[in-house]
């Protein structure tokens, strides 16, 4: 059985000059090639004791983490906001649909003003999902905003069933 080696001062050196370099006990222990424990008993000799307590850099690194990902959510949301801004611009846009019709499969082309009721349905809630989860990410200040996007796009779906009632009152629904 191997007798452990006798700390001597150039250990004691090592240990001081490194850990005044900001390293670790391991990467200490690596480079004098010693075990963490007898980094720890050199380190804990000394007036006033070295320590290894990392607690500050870890809290920092945390927080800067923590920062990282609010900045991203940040901008998630931002983004989802303006997906739900170019899903909510579609309901009013001119659109065509197209098909495979007939015996032959001839497709045909049906130009319209603007979406059908129920591709309409989608759009809001396509627009809906995107702000609710916009919201969940970058809650909006106070909770009016939250209320208010809301009452908008509760609004919205109904004048959209208003006016598809309109259009089969008419008789001039587009059959969708």
């Amino acid at each position: 059985m191997a007798t452990a080696r006798p700390i001597d001062d150039d250990d004691r050196a090592a240990v001081r000059r490194l850990h005044t370099e900001g390293k670790s006990r391991n990467q200490i222990a690596r480079a004098i090639k010693r075990s963490p424990s007898t980094v720890s008993k050199i380190a804990a000799a000394f007036e006033p004791p070295l320590t290894f307590d990392r607690a500050a850099e870890v809290a920092v690194a945390t927080e800067v983490r923590r920062a990282d990902l609010a900045e991203r959510r940040t901008r998630l949301a931002l983004d989802l906001t303006g997906d739900a801004e170019k899903l909510r611009a579609q309901l009013w846009e001119p659109c065509t649909y197209g098909e495979f019709a007939g015996k032959d499969g001839n497709w045909q082309e049906t130009h319209l003003d603007r979406p059908r009721f129920g591709d309409q349905r989608q759009i809001i809630a396509a627009t809906g999902t995107a702000i609710q989860q916009s919201l969940r990410l970058a809650p909006a200040e106070g909770s009016e905003g939250a209320e208010q996007v809301k009452s908008m796009l509760g609004a919205l779906g109904e004048a959209l069933t208003r006016a598809a009632a309109d259009e089969d009152d008419d008789g001039s629904a587009d059959g969708g």
